[in-house]
């Protein structure tokens, strides 16, 4: 028999080549297996672990010191303040997509009954969060991939967000004519040559749901082009991008003649997110 103390260290070390967080992935992956809390393995380190809990846990440690991310070995990942359930098939929910969430919610404030758009909702994060946050909201979310819709169908039942509706289309492609008040979309924008796609969690993150053409900015051009069709005069488009593209991004929305181009920083003080204004049909 091992105690929870001394799985937590040998974790730790076996993680210390693979991981920046050697510590808490080992407590994380523990708290998963026990079905207990991180406040729970400090309050009792001296507890001895089941052999089959043990065995467990020494699984889910090996994934991760191949590098498989913690999101896909537990199945879930906080956003918002929310659990999201996650698989291979979806790109990992990041604290830097709260940025979307916060300037929707403020160009929205005075806006009841609005319609939205999320192009290529993956998890469902955008749309499931708007929607929860604002039960008002009337709401489409789009994927071109059914794996990942049946994944945001499962978040939005959840989180009890029936005011939701999931369309499988390649961006625009399979959207009926409608106008929508914001038209939002993380798309891909890594480029394909990009050595970051070799390291860390994005080596085992489905590649179409990062990369595109042109430098990353080929699906980001086309949004930008169908959108304003898709706006309501006074609607905004925002869209989430690479901390080194603002400039090109805003280039994009000025030749489509969008106004009030801004881009917003993250959490980090990275710009991440470009918003447009259309005025004009």
């Amino acid at each position: 028999m091992i105690d929870i103390q001394t799985t937590l260290t040998k974790a730790t070390e076996r993680l210390l080549s693979t991981s920046d967080s050697p510590s808490l992935d080992a407590e994380v992956l523990l708290c998963h297996v026990l079905k207990k809390t991180r406040s729970h393995l400090r309050a009792w380190p001296e507890k001895e672990l089941q052999s089959i809990d043990y065995a467990h846990f020494s699984q889910l440690l090996e994934q991760r010191h191949q590098g498989v991310p913690i999101a896909y070995i537990t199945g879930n990942r906080e956003f918002w303040s929310r659990n999201f359930k996650v698989n291979s098939d979806v790109l990992i929910p990041r604290p830097d997509t709260e940025l979307l969430i916060e300037l929707c919610l403020t160009l929205l404030t005075d806006k009841p009954s609005a319609h939205i758009i999320d192009l290529g909702t993956g998890t469902g994060i955008i749309a499931i969060t708007l929607a929860a946050e604002r039960p008002d909201l009337k709401i489409i979310a789009t994927d071109i991939s059914l794996p990942a819709i049946s994944i945001a169908k499962q978040n939005a039942t959840i989180h009890h967000t029936e005011n939701i509706h999931f369309i499988e289309s390649n961006w625009f492609n399979n959207i009926a004519d409608s106008t929508f008040d914001l038209v939002i979309s993380n798309p891909p924008y890594i480029a394909g040559n990009d050595p970051h796609l070799t390291q860390g969690d994005v080596r085992f993150e489905p590649k179409g749901a990062l990369t595109a053409k042109d430098c990353g900015l080929d699906d980001i051009k086309n949004i930008v082009q169908q959108a304003h069709h898709y706006l309501i005069p006074g609607g905004t488009l925002l869209i989430e991008h690479g901390y080194d593209q603002q400039s090109a991004v805003q280039k994009i929305f000025s030749t489509y003649n969008y106004h009030d181009i801004k881009t917003h920083t993250d959490l980090s003080g990275n710009p991440r997110v470009t918003t447009g204004q259309w005025t004009t049909k």
